[in-house]
């Protein structure tokens, strides 16, 4: 058999060469103005696309039947994408507004959970990329969830109302957004598995039909993830682009509110002879800083001091927070590592109680840093860094099912 004797054969030709020439595309724009044109940043961009490129067809074709649906982790140590916090695990799951469904899990002990119905994609200029840019819908947050004493749970979604969780679903729902925020690398992820409840038959494999819009919705990932990543923020809010190393106000609106957190992102610009301190004051709640690169993606969360929440950060005697960002290891516990990065982002996220910090920044050059922060700063010696690292690279792996 050769080409041409399938009916489909000249349809799906055509299909995969579009896929290539959009990936090829998408690449040019590694080479943006935003991303510097360092070995590092240079290698970080291409990383950033082949990445999503492994998880393309998953999102396009393998989960994207929302009469069989999966649940998805779309972001891991190895995969990052859409300003990602590395203290999250994020999963999503299709679904539609006409089947109902059911989740079937173990709670865990992360200290943050929500699931999130999440509706159509306006359209206009100002929507983020597949799979992102739909509008909340509905959500059930951790301290809704009902749990047997095992903590196990069912929770329904769409269809009439029943059980102690439900979630209702509309005509245009399309997909569960499902989020995990965890403290301390002793926690545990939620475990869980989703199910179409009046499922009769195996699923259908993929047809031609199938195969051509996956390769469509593919390419269209593709490229709208290098077209909107890094300028999105710089362009719809977000990012103080004319004022580097300093945060803006904390973002919080009503899609916010469902998705149960405050944000605001800080663009740092950082020369090798200098340190940013971030301080702020001890609050309540659960808080995340996460460092990310030019593409806003985390950086190296699995081997890296990058990331921190309230039960690993040390705490002045003043009551205050101080963060050390710098591209070496400055010997304060409180480090944030650079990875070699010239410039990045850095998010901060509020959750649960409480009210988010104000949050203030002090460029200083690495001599002076001793000065700018108080003496009893806690400070850590080469192999508490590195238990440090491999507390942190066991709590991570926990988290993915990647070790005990």
């Amino acid at each position: 058999m050769a080409f041409e004797d399938g009916p489909d054969d000249a349809a799906l030709k055509t299909a995969w060469a579009q896929f290539c020439d959009r990936l090829k595309s998408a690449g040019e724009r590694v080479f943006k103005d935003h991303n510097p044109a360092s070995d590092l940043h240079r290698a970080d961009g291409f990383r950033f696309l082949t990445q999503n490129l492994g998880q393309a067809f998953d999102l396009a074709l393998e989960t994207k039947d929302s009469r069989y649906p999966a649940i998805h982790t779309f972001c891991n140590p190895t995969r990052k994408l859409g300003g990602d916090c590395a203290d999250f695990v994020y999963q999503q799951a299709w679904i539609d507004g006409e089947s109902a469904y059911r989740i079937v899990g173990e709670r865990g002990t992360a200290r943050f959970f929500n699931i999130t119905v999440q509706g159509p994609r306006p359209d206009g200029e100002g929507v983020l990329h597949e799979p992102f840019g739909d509008v909340p819908e509905a959500n059930l947050s951790g301290d809704q969830l009902r749990t047997d004493p095992d903590g196990t749970f069912e929770i329904h979604i769409g269809g009439p109302q029943r059980g102690r969780n439900w979630l209702p679903t509309t005509s245009g729902s399309r997909k569960l957004f499902i989020r995990q925020g965890f403290d301390s690398w002793q926690e545990r992820p939620a475990r869980m598995r989703i199910e179409r409840v009046d499922m009769e038959s195996p699923k259908p494999p993929p047809t031609a039909a199938a195969m051509i819009d996956a390769l469509a919705w593919a390419g269209d990932f593709m490229t709208g993830l290098m077209d909107d990543w890094p300028e999105y923020p710089f362009r719809f809010g977000g990012v103080d682009a004319e004022h580097p190393n300093r945060f803006p106000g904390v973002h919080h609106t009503g899609a916010d509110a469902k998705r149960g957190r405050a944000a605001t992102n800080m663009h740092w610009v950082l020369r090798r002879d200098e340190a940013l301190v971030i301080e702020f004051d001890d609050h309540e709640g659960l808080w995340m800083l996460t460092n990310m690169g030019v593409f806003f993606t985390s950086m190296d969360y699995l081997y890296r001091p990058v990331s921190y929440t309230p039960s690993r950060t040390a705490i002045d005697g003043d009551g205050k927070v101080r963060m050390v960002l710098a591209h070496e290891d400055p010997g304060y516990h409180n480090w944030i590592d650079t990875q070699g990065f010239e410039r990045g982002n850095l998010t901060y996220r509020h959750m649960l109680e409480g009210t988010p910090a104000e949050l203030r920044t002090r460029l200083v050059t690495l001599t002076d840093l001793p000065d700018a922060l108080p003496p009893d700063s806690r400070t850590v010696s080469k192999a508490e860094r590195v238990a440090q690292m491999w507390e942190r690279f066991n709590g991570i792996r926990r988290r993915y099912g990647w070790g005990p």
